[in-house]
């Protein structure tokens, strides 16, 4: 008996001793979460400055110009002794689309068209003065850019005009290309991304809450795409969208950290659903990019990660991490990934940094294989050439850089089975493509392999030739920043979306 209470007296200790840890761990607990909140609010006060800073700045600057233009006309009209003007700006609400005087680009439009914040919202310090970047050629540039030239001085055979856009052809070149608009579409909020179908067919875009599907040919909206379950309250801009190669789903990243591959019949709306949310990024997701055979999904994210996902069972297979972080005087650089894009062959996946790197890992394996340096800031987008062979890249720092990988490419596929170690650093700077005056936030190459296409925080659209490096003609014809652009894989057709909240869809080819 006596044995039988020393055990139910140890017991009852035991008991209480687990009771008392159980509220320490609550406690703990209770504060961990008290702190989340308090970190999330602090996030989410920041977030709001930010915004309103940057649109504040939008505004300043879109008054600037106004005014720069005002004066300029009223001079002439004294001068001419013609009538004053007396309003400057268009019916639509936005300032005139020719440049300004100073040969500015700057995101010109009303309050409601304001830019979200990128990726980052302080980018890397270079040295450059970001009061006045545009004004500034980038060294080793050719003279004249095409942004420079006046498009009323530009001889007619070098120079095309629609009713609220216009192009300007290189004189240093032969012409081989030309462009016309297809179909501008309207949006309620900025246009964050553009992304055809497979076929040409179809083209999604991504802005506030909601991803929209346009036919391409008649420019007819045939679907809105939009999670209920989302959050009602604040933004949620989606940052990337991908068709599956056989245009059944519709990848979108958000600022939520989640991916939504949504069921997309684009001929029976009544059965889209959402097939999979696939989880595991820590912050906002930036870019997305199938596999073509449809079986995978890269993703990249601010948490300086791109992650491979398995379509069919929606689970991720390689957490792919930046841990070599570039380093300067404060210490290590934000690595956060902006842009991610799969190799043809579907073995590489290339990524653009925030620490102006761009690196490259072998899908098979999970290991990194060049580490490309040579940009002076911030790596915003990424795109592979059609045979793999090169990468091109544009970054902040107004350039963009072609990439050769062929010896990468062939050091990967002959690697012996199982093997993880691959010698680095065979990658090379083929060219560097100099001629923006502001961020290039974007770019991809042409079907062909011929064409290199860049969009600009400076409104304008540059098409280059990937082998010699020359500037073929600038596109000008969006009234703020060209977020994201996309050619379409079954060729001759161009998407761009912009901070004046619309998409446009342009067709090239042979003159």
């Amino acid at each position: 008996m006596e044995a039988f209470d020393m055990i139910k007296g140890e017991y009852d200790n035991a008991l209480a001793e687990a009771a008392g840890w159980k509220a320490q761990r609550d406690e703990y607990e209770s504060q961990l979460n008290h702190q989340i909140q308090e970190l999330t609010a602090i996030r989410k006060a920041l977030y709001e400055l930010e915004t309103q800073h940057t649109k504040r700045g939008q505004e300043q600057e879109a008054e600037i110009v106004r005014l720069r233009r005002e004066n300029e006309m009223l001079r002439a009209a004294a001068a001419s002794n013609g009538p004053m003007p007396t309003d400057i700006r268009g019916p639509d609400g936005y300032a005139p689309l020719a440049p300004p005087a100073n040969g500015g680009g700057g995101d010109v439009g009303s309050s409601r068209s304001s830019y979200p914040p990128p990726p980052i919202q302080r980018p890397l310090s270079t040295g450059i003065d970001r009061r006045d970047s545009r004004s500034v050629p980038p060294q080793g540039s050719p003279t004249p850019l095409l942004s420079d030239l006046d498009p009323e001085n530009v001889s007619r055979e070098l120079k095309k005009e629609g009713s609220d856009w216009f192009a300007i052809w290189s004189p240093k070149v032969k012409k081989q290309l030309d462009v016309s608009l297809v179909h501008s579409l309207g949006h309620d909020t900025v246009v964050c991304c553009v992304k055809f179908s497979n076929d040409g067919k179809y083209l999604a875009t991504g802005c506030n809450r909601t991803a929209q599907i346009y036919d391409t040919k008649t420019g007819a909206k045939t679907c809105v795409l939009l999670d209920e379950s989302a959050p009602r309250t604040g933004d949620l801009y989606i940052r990337s969208i991908c068709f599956s190669p056989d245009g059944k789903f519709l990848a979108t990243g958000a600022e939520d950290r989640q991916i939504r591959v949504s069921w997309t019949t684009i001929w029976d709306i009544k059965q889209q659903r959402i097939r999979h949310l696939l989880q595991g990024h820590m912050q906002e997701i930036y870019s997305l990019d199938f596999s073509r055979d449809g079986r995978f999904l890269v993703s990249g994210s601010g948490d300086k990660s791109a992650r491979v996902w398995d379509i069919e069972k929606g689970a991720c297979i390689f957490d792919l991490r930046i841990e070599d972080f570039v380093h300067n005087e404060h210490g290590p650089i934000d690595a956060g990934i902006t842009s991610v894009a799969l190799s043809p062959d579907g073995k590489l996946v290339a990524a653009g940094s925030l620490d102006t790197m761009v690196r490259v890992w072998n899908v098979q394996t999970g290991q990194q294989v060049e580490r490309l340096k040579g940009h002076k800031d911030s790596v915003y987008s990424v795109a592979f050439s059609p045979d793999g062979k090169s990468l091109v890249s544009g970054s902040l720092d107004r350039t963009l850089r072609v990439w050769d990988l062929a010896q990468t490419k062939r050091a990967v596929e002959h690697s012996p089975a199982g093997s993880k170690e691959v010698e680095k650093g065979l990658g090379t700077c083929a060219s560097t493509l100099n001629g923006h005056k502001d961020y290039v936030l974007s770019v991809a190459i042409s079907p062909d392999g011929r064409w290199v296409v860049s969009g600009s925080k400076d409104r304008s659209i540059e098409f280059w030739d990937i082998l010699s490096g020359q500037a073929q003609f600038m596109l000008q014809g969006h009234k703020n920043s060209v977020i994201s652009i996309d050619l379409a894989r079954s060729g001759g057709l161009l998407a761009s979306g912009s901070g004046d909240c619309h998409a446009r869809i342009w067709s090239y080819g042979p003159p």
